[in-house]
């Protein structure tokens, strides 16, 4: 009888002993997913923004200081300096444009040259911290997949508890009461024991 008792309690205590997952979980932890995903969206368009305004950094220090340097040194070379000389102090416009044509795209390469030479660690930079949280926020995005998963089918299962409770005719009240005569029960027989 005593053996009858204690498997009915443990059966019991295992039907109703679970865990409930509240309903609204496995909504919450999407809307996380959710989250997630716009924080990372956002999160890249401030490392992108934040490349491009040191990238506007290094032209305006291009314009303002390494060219006019550049053009200095350039002007110091006798031979520059003598064709420059004679094309101002000449006066003839053609001279002039064709000086330019001959002479602007070579300065132009340069320019680009270390243009491209001071950006180039900026744009490595950029792509390494971009990769990093790419691979962070996939992780995260991961993890919390597999919980809401997780929570979709504990919340499943739950409801699915509760059903069967219901059909059975038990709710909670009914099994903490016969928890309860149980428990009354199992003391009686053990303080005449």
């Amino acid at each position: 009888m005593i053996r009858t008792i204690v498997l009915c309690v443990l059966l019991l205590g295992l039907v109703t002993g679970c865990a409930r997952i509240p309903s609204e979980a496995p909504g919450l932890s999407q809307a996380l997913g959710s989250r997630i995903t716009a924080i990372r969206a956002a999160h890249m368009t401030l490392l992108k923004r934040y490349f491009d305004e040191k990238r506007d950094e290094v032209d305006a220090f291009i314009d303002t200081q390494w060219v006019p340097m550049f053009a200095e040194n350039l002007f110091r070379d006798p031979r520059i300096a003598a064709v420059w000389h004679q094309v101002v102090m000449n006066g003839d416009e053609h001279d002039r444009v064709e000086f330019l044509v001959r002479v602007g795209p070579k300065l132009q390469r340069k320019i680009n040259a270390k243009r491209r030479e001071l950006i180039k660690p900026l744009n490595e930079l950029e792509e390494t911290i971009q990769a990093k949280l790419d691979q962070d926020y996939t992780t995260a995005l991961a993890m919390n997949n597999s919980i809401t998963s997780f929570l979709t089918s504990a919340a499943q299962v739950d409801a699915n508890r509760q059903r069967y409770m219901e059909l059975m005719g038990v709710n909670d009240a009914a099994v903490g009461n016969a928890i309860t005569e149980v428990d009354e029960a199992v003391s009686m027989l053990l303080s005449k024991a």
